[in-house]
């Protein structure tokens, strides 16, 4: 049985809203039979304030073992370093994630904002967000780059505003089993962040006919004018569709990209920066000069019918 401690620093509660969604496995899933035991959840335990105290000293003496330790939130530095702005027993709450992070097994980011730093994060920001073990993506957050928990892993940054509900539940299965987690460039599950969420969208044609949408609601390409960051996001959100049902660019709303480590971007979430008539960011992997020739031949090959879908109301 593989212990969780769940611990909310910097965050609006999303990762943990979310992840009472999940079905595959599900939370309850989760706990009842993969083999996790919920030692601490902020919205979930039943337990006083006083019990969290005494779990938080328990772990700390060694008392109690820790598996997997899960922080949901970016971690506050403010006011200068000292972490006051969000307190715990006259210090730094970013301290008691520190010497947490020291006992625990393993050690996950769930949500951007552990992840990257996030919303709370981005420019302006008074509380000085960062992420445990990145800051945007320069490694190095709370904890330093080189940084390993007890099993020899550095945290694992399960991405995400909020993090996909079966991103969350699978990866905890994985580690619950003991199971290896490969992860990418920035420490997030390959499994699941190894394709764009451009992938499985329904408005690929659309994409690839260069026949592009002005407004959101409409039917065709949301990449050109209206800042979908699609192409260039690595998530499950179109091949594992939230709740089973859709995702944000089959609702007819842009990707915002917000499994990356530059979310939210410094701009207009709604609006292409471009440079003349191609976008400054394109598609992963694609080369400039290759992609406004193969844009210019694609919207003339554009068959009638991808056209007039996109005109029907």
């Amino acid at each position: 049985m593989a212990t969780l401690f769940w611990l909310q620093t910097g965050a609006c509660g999303g990762d943990s809203l979310a992840i009472l969604s999940a079905e595959s496995p599900s939370l309850e899933q989760l706990l009842q039979d993969g083999g996790v035991e919920l030692l601490w959840h902020p919205s979930l335990s039943h337990g006083h304030a006083r019990r969290f105290d005494q779990l938080v000293d328990a772990i700390l003496t060694g008392e109690q073992v820790l598996d997997i330790l899960c922080i949901e939130g970016s971690i506050i530095t403010a006011p200068r370093g000292t972490g006051l702005c969000d307190p715990y027993r006259g210090r730094g709450k970013m301290e008691l994630v520190r010497d947490l992070a020291e006992r625990a097994g393993v050690v996950v980011a769930m949500g951007t904002c552990a992840a990257f730093g996030g919303v709370h994060a981005a420019p302006p920001n008074p509380s000085d967000c960062i992420g445990l073990q990145f800051d945007h993506a320069q490694p190095g957050g709370l904890l330093a780059p080189d940084w390993r928990s007890r099993r020899g892993q550095p945290v694992i940054n399960v991405a995400g505003c909020p993090a996909h509900p079966h991103t969350m539940t699978q990866t905890l299965a994985a580690l619950a089993l003991g199971l290896p987690v490969p992860l990418d460039g920035l420490n997030r599950p390959a499994s699941h962040f190894s394709t764009v969420v451009h992938q499985g969208c329904t408005r690929n044609e659309y994409h690839e006919y260069d026949v592009e949408d002005t407004q959101p609601g409409d039917r065709a390409c949301l990449f050109f004018n209206l800042g979908c960051q699609g192409p260039m996001t690595q998530a499950v959100c179109n091949t594992d569709l939230w709740n089973g049902v859709s995702s944000k660019t089959r609702a007819g709303v842009p990707c915002f990209g917000c499994t990356s480590p530059g979310f939210p971007r410094d701009g207009d979430l709604f609006r292409t920066e471009k440079m003349g008539e191609v976008p400054i960011h394109l598609p992963l992997g694609v080369e400039r000069p290759r992609y406004m020739a193969y844009k210019n031949l694609a919207r003339a090959a554009a068959p009638q019918r991808v056209r007039d879908k996109k005109m029907k109301p």
